[in-house]
């Protein structure tokens, strides 16, 4: 790709990378052309020594002496070079694995003399192969990354602490591209900031949050967590447009006609409450008789529609491709739906102390109030289920996804034992953690039955029983008086 001699990223860059005082794991100069084969060799080991060493783009540069790193000019085009009746880039990228997106830069440099810049990106989960050998960077050599154990090692360790987030969604933006794509004035107001004079004060204040980096070139990254929380608009990064929100509303219980379909555009913090107030707008109210009141509320709580739209925002897997958080509302239920599986068993989400694969997003989600204190969400979904005697909400996993169900009121008589099961499950485990064991009064509370029909309750606790959910607290207890914890209790 020809870059003009005024392109100011380039001309940035290649004064940084001349200021060196000598090569390093991530920067290698030449002056002309080399074997293709050791080109390909020389990309494998600069990726994965850019990420040994958390850079994120290593790079060769031809036309500038390795010595004295003066600029000399290059007979070098890359755009023209062909290696076994293949363009040379598409020789190149057939045989490295995983496939990356590396960059021939061509230009002139101010001295008006031909340079070439190859951007390679850092290797992100696995080392970079080429031909079926990795290579890493061992001072200015490249050499088989399995004759360094240490070094293979550390480069493992790199990739299983470099979170998703911290990874880089669009580069060398210059300051005003920066404020221009991501939405500033929310982060300061959602983290309650007063918003600093100047452009400087704000970018210092937005790279101590991690929503922007310096580059080499001495301009911005934005991250994937600047990204996916703040950006004006999603669609402005290319690989986190399929990542945002899906909304579609149903007209009866099943999938056959939509009624309508929307697709979030903000970041996630951004356009988190203009999401809730969509979703709310399109539900009905429901009439709810609780032990001392009768009022008109929504169809699901609002809380627990917000703990649960934010846990499929933030506890995603956003290294799934092809596939975004989706909520489907029907005439009887809400689901929603996030692309990975949990982190803990899927029956034991209420008392397993929280984990998040994306951790820097669930803290600041957490300190901009969008969702609840650590640990505390889920408890409080199936809290308000039980104060509203809402059937107990259906947490599954399934082709790499993870869907929780909310249902709309239904009277006891018209649910089936499963779901009934499922409450008893739930509101024991909500007991144990209470350090009040269930018993038959406090389930049966929980439904709404009165005391003449325990023994209909009585039935359902047995059934969980026998279904492995639940189990005696202390058998030897007359059946009266029996209280009951979960069965992994």
């Amino acid at each position: 790709m020809s870059k003009s001699i005024d392109d100011p990223y380039f001309q940035s860059l290649l004064r940084e990378l001349t200021s060196l005082p000598k090569e390093t794991e991530w920067a290698e100069f030449k002056s002309n052309s080399i074997r293709a084969e050791d080109l390909g060799e020389y990309i494998s080991a600069l990726a994965n020594s850019a990420a040994l060493e958390g850079k994120t783009k290593a790079y060769m540069v031809w036309g500038v002496d390795d010595e004295t790193h003066l600029i000399s000019g290059t007979d070098f085009k890359p755009s023209l070079e062909r290696h076994k009746q293949q363009e040379l880039e598409s020789w190149l990228l057939q045989n490295l694995e995983p496939k990356i997106d590396f960059t021939f830069n061509e230009f002139l440099s101010i001295e008006n003399k031909p340079v070439v810049i190859l951007e390679i990106p850092a290797a992100q989960h696995t080392p970079v192969r080429f031909l079926g050998i990795e290579y890493i960077r061992i001072g200015s050599y490249k050499k088989p990354l399995g004759k360094h154990a240490e070094k293979e090692r550390s480069l493992w360790r790199v990739f299983d602490r470099k979170p998703w987030e911290f990874r880089i969604a669009k580069e060398r933006c210059g300051a005003d591209e920066v404020l221009s794509l991501i939405d500033y004035p929310s982060v300061f107001s959602l983290l309650s900031q007063p918003l600093p004079d100047g452009r400087m004060a704000i970018l210092e204040y937005l790279t101590k949050e991690r929503v922007v980096e310096k580059n080499d070139a001495g301009s911005w990254n934005i991250t994937n967590l600047g990204a996916i929380l703040f950006a004006r608009e999603l669609d402005a990064f290319r690989h986190l447009s399929r990542k945002a929100i899906r909304l579609i509303q149903y007209n009866g219980n099943n999938r056959y006609k939509t009624i309508k379909e929307q697709v979030g555009h903000k970041g996630y913090a951004v356009g988190f409450e203009g999401l809730i107030d969509y979703i709310n707008n399109l539900l009905p109210t429901n009439e709810v008789i609780g032990k001392a009141f009768r009022s008109e509320v929504r169809m699901y709580p609002e809380l627990s529609i917000r703990e649960l739209v934010a846990n499929a925002l933030i506890h995603q897997d956003f290294n799934i491709s092809g596939t975004s958080p989706m909520l489907e509302l029907f005439d009887g239920r809400m689901e929603i739906c996030n692309p990975g599986l949990p982190l803990v068993d899927i029956d034991r989400l209420l008392d397993s102390p929280p984990r998040s694969r994306n951790e820097g997003i669930a803290s600041l989600m957490r300190r901009m109030k969008i969702c609840e204190e650590r640990g505390s969400g889920i408890d409080k979904v199936v809290i308000e289920t039980e104060i509203y005697q809402l059937p107990a909400p259906h947490f599954e996993v399934y082709q790499d996804h993870t869907k929780v169900t909310l249902f709309a009121h239904r009277d006891f008589k018209d649910m089936d034992s499963e779901e009934k099961v499922r409450a008893a499950y739930l509101h024991c485990v909500l007991k144990y953690l209470d350090k009040s064991p269930m018993n038959n009064t406090t389930l049966r509370e929980r439904f709404g039955i009165d005391e003449k029909n325990s023994a209909m309750i009585s039935r359902i606790i047995k059934q969980a029983v026998q279904d492995n959910r639940i189990k005696p607290y202390d058998p030897s207890v007359g059946s009266k008086a029996m209280r009951y914890i979960p069965i992994w209790a």
